[in-house]
């Protein structure tokens, strides 16, 4: 029996020491100020997405409007926007570098944007329809300009200058061209003037001189001049 209370007061908790109880109560508060946050950040988004619906409102009821910009916002809050925008009908689109420098822009369906607008404002300018349609046509033009230029092929490219003009005062106008007609071809020496061939003689009379320029090394005797 005693065995028995034993084991049953052993398996009991202990009461809780006033350590414990304190931290216990700091748990408890905490869990309690968190679930406060929670619903004031629910209340919060609650508000928030009523206002955005409010100004989505009177912004679709003006007829004067096409376009919407909207202040930096945070990541949720963008994210509402957007869902309100579309339960609308509307487009929508967020723009800027930093997260905390974002903004929204909404457009009515029939106003929506082109690529060169969404452009202007990735880039952080302002959408300038003029600037735009000149920029159009300068493209339109160069585009037609290199659609000729392929069609009418490579462009010859010629000296402004002949060169002979170019160094007249030096060779003299007529220069190169009286010496090229001072060549006459000759199937046998190629393009060389025929007064250029210095050895005339036959292979005798060649011979024959060799033969006497000998004897006169030998003898010393001076080599009779040949007519």
């Amino acid at each position: 029996m005693a065995d028995l209370l034993g084991s049953i007061l052993s398996s009991m908790e202990k009461p809780p020491s006033l350590g414990d109880q304190e931290s216990r109560r700091k748990a408890r508060e905490q869990a309690a100020r968190l679930k406060k946050l929670q619903e004031q950040d629910k209340q919060q988004k609650v508000e928030f997405r009523k206002r955005m619906e409010k100004e989505v409102s009177d912004f679709i009821q003006d007829s004067g409007q096409i376009k919407k910009k909207f202040q930096p916002m945070n990541k949720i809050e963008r994210s509402i926007l957007h869902d309100v925008v579309e339960v609308a009908g509307l487009t929508s689109f967020s723009f800027g570098e930093d997260d905390d420098c974002r903004y929204v822009m909404i457009f009515k369906k029939e106003f929506a944007p082109s690529d060169e607008e969404l452009d202007s404002y990735r880039h952080g300018e302002e959408w300038d329809p003029q600037k735009a349609e000149e920029k159009r046509k300068l493209k339109e033009l160069a585009q037609k300009q290199e659609e000729e230029a392929a069609q009418q092929g490579p462009v010859v490219m010629s000296p402004a200058s002949d060169y002979k003009d170019k160094y007249s005062h030096l060779i003299g106008k007529g220069a190169a061209k009286d010496a090229a007609h001072m060549l006459q071809a000759n199937k046998t020496y190629g393009c060389v003037p025929v007064a250029n061939k210095r050895d005339t003689r036959s292979i005798e009379e060649a011979m024959n001189e060799i033969r006497a320029k000998k004897r006169l090394r030998q003898s010393g005797e001076e080599l009779p001049t040949t007519s």
